[in-house]
């Protein structure tokens, strides 16, 4: 898994388009509505428009790197564990996380299988959901990033990718859901 070093599927047309290092932009606001999207989810083969979960539930966006179903990033294969291992917790709080990949179908089906996802794996190989967040980019995958929707579906908190802080914590998005829960009471 992360001690591979089978490549293969690695050099496609989503690496060379992610290639060059673009950075992070802080461009969406907190407040505001985010842009809706439409993708499949590979978790449980259906299709998820971000708008169905406005006025209903708090939303993480989970944007991560995986490079291909064998070539996890160091930095995103622990959160991606972290997060699926502790999806009850945000389930029974009503928050859902729905993980972004950058992975064509194939490949996030077998990352499904390999990590035991329970969460919702959202394929985006063409990077365009990524590129309307500004997660920036760095060799050959979208950098992560992390957005808690609130139930109206406005943007109440972002974490973007720095060498400092790679992904927000577990305990992070849990507070930062708890904290926009109450202040809507």
């Amino acid at each position: 898994m992360l001690t591979s070093t089978d490549f293969t599927g690695l050099l496609n047309e989503r690496f060379f388009r992610n290639l060059l290092p673009k950075p992070a932009l802080d461009d969406l606001r907190l407040g505001i509505l985010t842009p809706d999207f439409k993708l499949t989810d590979v978790t449980n083969n259906r299709t998820i428009k971000l708008s169905d979960y406005r006025g209903q539930q708090p939303v993480i966006l989970a944007f991560t790197r995986i490079f291909t179903e064998k070539q996890y990033c160091p930095f995103c294969y622990p959160h991606i564990k972290a997060l699926n291992e502790n999806y009850e917790e945000f389930t029974k709080r009503g928050i859902e996380i729905l993980m972004i990949t950058s992975t064509d179908k194939h490949q996030s089906q077998a990352v499904v299988r390999d990590l035991g996802l329970k969460m919702p794996l959202l394929i985006n190989p063409s990077c365009h959901i990524f590129r309307t967040y500004h997660t920036g980019q760095a060799l050959g995958a979208p950098l992560p990033a992390q957005f808690v929707l609130d139930k109206d579906g406005k943007l109440s908190y972002r974490h973007l990718f720095s060498f400092l802080e790679h992904n927000a914590s577990i305990e992070k998005l849990l507070t930062q859901c708890n904290d926009r829960s109450h202040s809507d009471s």
